[in-house]
């Protein structure tokens, strides 16, 4: 069966018989999965494995947020907690060389915990831009409000999740950062001039634009699209995201569950695929919107599939990798304590 054009969490740490028979039948192009679902790392690994044995591929995408501090799906004791993406914008400013080979190793050894668990997706680097008043959805989240610095260490990240043989997401395409509500809760919109995001916002995204995927922000620019936030915006997909910006990868939805997003389910699904998302995103795992959403997705078409092949070509074993040498060189270049 060909695959659709859907993500989905589920909503333990092991699969029900409901859901099992959902994922059979709806062939997800992968799956996504959060602290809800994660107990240890024999369970999820256990879980990783029963999720692809539904759709019968054995390295079928799974997802995770690992980003480091306030996100972080694997926490302590069993996965090391992370430093978040700001620490590493604080060391670059001091030195840029140090800056760049920390975001690297840290990158790395997230990639290494995730591969041993066998998920192959993570959705890092953030590269959106904090400016003063915003929403603290983003915060410590984002590396620096300087586009220079963010664009040396989100490649630094993604250098680090591919040479661990995970994939990155680069998000939140073209820009959450001057966002002044959160978009898990209700709909951010942005008045600043087009010409002005084009200059920030947008140069990150730009000067990255050969990461493998990215994820879209349910974020209403005025400027240029006063009616749909990105998700849902032909304009905003057609003309910024795939033509300024020069993104030709794979484009996945932020959740569709946020609040940001209005309608049904089978709505914001329609909305999202006709605006030019390649993949819908949906995370909360319940039963019911997810057969909405699946109502939709529909199969990867020609420019979506290949796109995903691109995309997943770029997963291969992690380069040999030294964590416990990784681990002290990290230590001392933020100053912390082995």
């Amino acid at each position: 069966m060909t695959r659709s054009r859907a993500i989905y969490g589920c909503a333990g740490t092991d699969l029900s018989a409901e859901e099992r028979a959902f994922f059979r039948e709806a062939q997800p192009w992968g799956f996504i999965l959060f602290a809800r679902n994660v107990a240890d790392p024999a369970q999820v690994r256990s879980l990783v494995f029963s999720l692809r044995e539904t759709v019968g591929d054995g390295n079928a995408p799974v997802l995770i947020d690992q980003e480091g501090g306030r996100v972080a799906r694997l926490k302590p004791p069993h996965w090391k907690g992370r430093q978040p993406a700001h620490r590493f914008g604080d060391l670059y400013r001091e030195n840029a060389d140090a800056g760049q080979k920390a975001a690297y190793l840290n990158a790395r050894l997230i990639a290494e915990d995730l591969s041993q668990l066998g998920i192959n997706v993570d959705c890092v680097p953030v590269l959106d831009l904090p400016v003063s008043g915003a929403d603290a959805v983003i915060g410590d989240r984002a590396f620096y409000s300087d586009p220079e610095i963010v664009i040396a260490l989100g490649r630094a990240v993604i250098e680090g999740m591919l040479d661990g043989g995970v994939l990155p997401v680069m998000k939140h395409i073209p820009g959450h950062g001057r966002a002044t509500a959160d978009s898990h809760f209700a709909l951010p919109r942005v008045a600043t001039p087009e010409a002005e995001l084009r200059a920030t916002d947008f140069a990150p995204f730009r000067a990255l634009s050969d990461c493998p995927m990215a994820m879209t922000a349910h974020v209403v620019y005025e400027a240029i699209d006063a009616r749909h936030p990105a998700t849902t915006s032909a304009r905003i997909i057609g003309e910024v995201i795939r033509r300024d910006i020069g993104f030709g990868g794979l484009l996945m939805s932020d959740d569709l569950s946020m609040k940001a997003l209005g309608g049904s389910f089978a709505e914001r699904s329609r909305a999202a695929l006709s605006a030019g998302c390649d993949i819908l995103l949906h995370c909360n795992g319940r039963m019911d919107e997810m057969r909405e959403v699946a109502s939709e997705a529909g199969a990867l078409g020609a420019e979506a599939r290949a796109r995903s092949e691109k995309a997943l070509g770029h997963l291969h074993a992690p380069k040999p990798f030294d964590a416990t040498a990784a681990e002290a060189n990290l230590a001392e270049l933020m100053g912390a304590t082995v």
